[in-house]
């Protein structure tokens, strides 16, 4: 390996000292383009850094150093779009674009960049941004969010950050960037396939065309391949050239010069017409994927060697010649001592110490922030104009959806920096009502109606909340969230882990879901599985089972989000939404009344119902949402027979509120766990070990439903929990035990 990584220098050395160098097309004049021999002699020293940094990192791979080899070779040009771009223009970048961010960082005085980016290498815990966490391309106070996707994932966020940047501004809230900021958001020509990248440029063109503002520059580095995988000539320019709303600007990505050309215009466009931009910079990848890639097993030798003849280093040493600022022989003396300075700096940093224990790794994840006093509420003639037209219901008991809708009132009246975006939430105020007359309350800039694009409402939720903003998003149904999991989990739920606490998105994503919705709609309407947000670490994830509880607990969920920086799923049970009753029609007893502004249900706190807190139950039901409202019909069933019941709501299924449960369990010894989702993959399964776990030495039961899809009409009742299948397991239960 040694060895392999000094040839590699040695072939670099070769191709820009030994070899002719390209021809220029034109030599302009660099002050009519507003530069000095200054600017580009110091663009061409950050190129020839990063791919000195490139060399090294497989050098100290070898060593068993180094961790990540996938280089910017051959896409340095990069270096001039930073350049041409202002320091506080938010950056969402592609793993190859190191060269614009070296340049960046030389735009902050007192940076590092050869440093951070060993220490990055290295794993190092003292890597500014992630601590070790990953080798990531990242800055606080350069505005450059730390990214990991391999797949444009990054993508609907830089969207929705554009379009944050407006919106604060008509919201005249502050925002993280300057009123005039653009977002540039680089990818790969591989990547522009994958349907987020799709997504995200048809929901930036959806909204441009319609003139909202969307100051963005899309950076599409064309190198021609994917790991081993070719891009058909042209397809890119095909693709993106005609696009309607979308200011396509092609560029040689070997030229610096021609590069900072093209993005000075994508600058103007984005910044001045506000405006989005897709800029096509052609290059070259050098040195094949990473490091592990043997590019020789599907690229020819004449392939490569074309490669080599192409890349932008050739090119800039050819322009230093043609502005007589530096020879060959000049410059082969510099990259030397380059080489010798990466190195000496390579050898303290892998020196430097690694993350210790599991600790240090998870300290990220949900760091502890202050307790901050909440925003107050409206006073109550303000309040009164607020419900002005459900005056005739205030005071009545309600469903769960009235609830959660007059909740989300309060909430917006008294957090004037959230934002909701969903698909139909606008007028129609969603399928269900929930968010009824909030558009007629705040207005369209802050109940945003969008496309229908799953990906693309929750990128514009972790944009806005990467611009200071908080979301509140809805997707209309669970099953809806499958196509799109990705944005929460490879992006919401990893920022803080991946930035070391630095940047956030906080915000409360609401999910219309779970099944016994008296036959409609099948699977994808009566969805009962929510497993994929279980293993996500730091996301909260809660479900309110009847309108109380919802109002309470959606207000400590956006305290969470606001204070803590938390994401926090939210799903809500569409079976109950309209549920009015509890046991026979007419009695009411699944209406409530509206609680208080400042009630809240605490994070980690559960529910339950007894007909007496003195007694010992005969058995603990332990359940949530549909499960709660089944088992307390259950309970009064049970009741006749003598057999004494107190049913828990947990609330909170992801992180289990577990000290709670167990205080509430008591010195009950009969445990049944009522869990409507199926029986693999439940929470019902981590509520049993986590039971054992903690040492309950009473007996255990568990109702799910089958592992089954949801089908059509009644027959959905066939394989989900119902009260006479919870009657009969409680029964089976405390038998013999009773009278």
């Amino acid at each position: 390996m040694a060895a392999a990584t000094s040839a590699l220098q040695e072939r670099l050395m070769a191709a820009l000292f030994d070899a002719p160098l390209p021809p220029l097309e034109s030599v302009p004049d660099l002050h009519g383009l507003g530069l000095s021999a200054a600017d580009l002699f110091d663009w061409i020293d950050t190129q020839l850094t990063s791919r000195v940094l490139d060399v090294h990192s497989r050098e100290l791979q070898a060593m068993g150093e180094s961790f990540y080899t996938i280089g910017s070779a051959g896409h340095e040009g990069n270096a001039a779009i930073a350049a041409a771009l202002k320091p506080t223009d938010m950056a969402f970048l592609h793993y190859r674009s190191g060269a614009f961010f070296i340049q960046r960082q030389k735009q902050l005085p007192g940076s590092t960049p050869i440093y951070d980016m060993l220490l990055s290498f290295a794993a190092s815990a003292d890597d500014p941004i992630s601590h070790g966490r990953h080798k990531v391309l990242g800055s606080k106070n350069l505005f450059v969010p730390p990214q990991t996707s391999t797949i444009a994932s990054h993508l609907p966020k830089a969207a929705g950050m554009a379009h944050s940047i407006g919106l604060t501004k008509r919201l005249s809230v502050t925002g993280e960037v300057p009123s005039d900021s653009v977002v540039v958001c680089s990818l790969g020509d591989a990547s522009a396939n994958h349907s987020t990248a799709q997504g995200a440029i048809n929901a930036t063109c959806w909204a441009a065309y319609q003139n909202v503002p969307m100051p963005i520059i899309f950076v599409c580095e064309d190198n021609g391949i994917g790991i081993s995988t070719k891009t058909p000539h042209g397809w890119i320019e095909a693709g993106f050239r005609q696009r309607p709303g979308l200011h396509y600007i092609a560029c040689d990505g070997r030229n610096v010069l021609d590069i900072y050309r093209a993005a000075q215009e994508a600058e103007r466009i984005a910044r001045k017409r506000r405006q989005p931009v897709f800029l096509h910079m052609k290059c070259v990848r050098l040195y094949g994927h990473a490091g592990s890639d043997a590019e020789m097993t599907y690229l020819s030798k004449e392939q490569i060697a074309h490669n080599e003849l192409h890349d932008p280093l050739r090119t800039s040493l050819a322009l230093l010649e043609a502005y007589e600022i530096a020879d060959r022989e000049t410059m082969r003396g510099y990259l030397d001592a380059l080489f010798a300075r990466v190195r000496a700096v390579g050898r303290e940093a892998i020196k430097r110490p690694k993350l210790a224990d599991a600790a240090a790794v998870m300290a990220s994840i949900t760091p502890e922030r202050p307790a901050k006093p909440l925003p107050p509420s409206l006073n109550p003639a303000q309040r009164a104009a607020l419900f002005s037209h459900e005056k005739h219901n205030l005071g009545k008991p309600q469903t769960l959806n009235k609830l959660l809708n007059w909740a989300l009132l309060d909430l917006m009246a008294q957090y004037p920096n959230t934002v909701m975006m969903g698909e139909d939430i606008g007028k129609k105020g969603g399928v269900y009502g929930v968010t009824s007359r909030l558009i007629q309350q705040f207005g369209p800039n802050r109940v945003i109606n969008t496309l229908l694009d799953e990906q693309s409402i929750l990128g514009m939720a972790i944009g806005c909340a990467h611009n200071g903003l908080l979301p509140i998003p809805e997707i209309q149904f669970l099953a809806y969230v499958h196509n799109a999991e990705d944005q929460i989990r490879g992006e919401a739920a990893t920022l803080s882990f991946f930035s070391s606490g630095q940047f956030t998105n906080p915000m409360v994503i609401r999910i219309a879901g779970l099944a016994y919705q008296r036959g409609f709609g099948g699977h994808f309407h009566n969805d009962n599985s929510f497993a994929v947000f279980r293993d996500l670490p730091g996301v909260i994830l809660v479900c309110p089972s009847n309108g109380e509880s919802a109002a309470k607990l959606l207000r400590e969920a956006v305290r969470l989000a606001d204070e803590q920086k938390r994401v926090v799923i939210f799903l809500e049970p569409i079976a109950l939404y309209n549920q009015k009753d509890l046991c026979e029609p007419g009695d009411g007893k699944w209406s409530f009344a509206y609680p208080a502004p400042e009630e809240r249900i605490a994070f980690g706190e559960v529910s339950s119902f007894t007909m007496d807190e003195a007694r010992i139950a005969d058995i603990t039901i332990v359940t949530y949402g549909n499960g709660y409202y089944l088992s307390r019909q259950a309970e009064e069933v049970l009741r006749g027979d003598g057999i004494h019941v107190k049913v828990v709501d947990l609330h909170w299924l992801h992180p289990l509120p577990m000290d709670a449960l167990i205080t509430s369990i008591g010195d009950s010894r009969r445990v049944l766990i009522v869990d409507e989702c199926r029986e693999t993959g439940s929470v019902s399964e981590e509520l049993w070990t986590r039971l054992q776990e903690q040492d309950f030495a009473g007996k255990l039961g568990r109702l799910c439903a089958d592992d089954s899809f949801i089908p059509l009409a009644k027959a959905a009742y066939h394989v989900l929990p119902a009260k006479e299948a919870i009657v009969s397991a409680a029964r089976a239960m405390v038998k013999g035990a009773i009278g």
